[in-house]
């Protein structure tokens, strides 16, 4: 599955950006953590 993030360089740093799709691959990687709320 392809997940693409758009964001304006001069608000967001890269890092941010990075991090948020981090966790939403591990959110859909394992969907109990995100019902459970760990």
């Amino acid at each position: 599955m392809y997940l693409a993030l758009s964001y304006d360089h001069r608000l967001i740093d890269g890092r941010e950006s990075v991090g948020f799709l981090v966790t939403i691959k591990e959110l859909l990687e394992d969907p109990t953590r995100l019902l459970l709320d760990v």
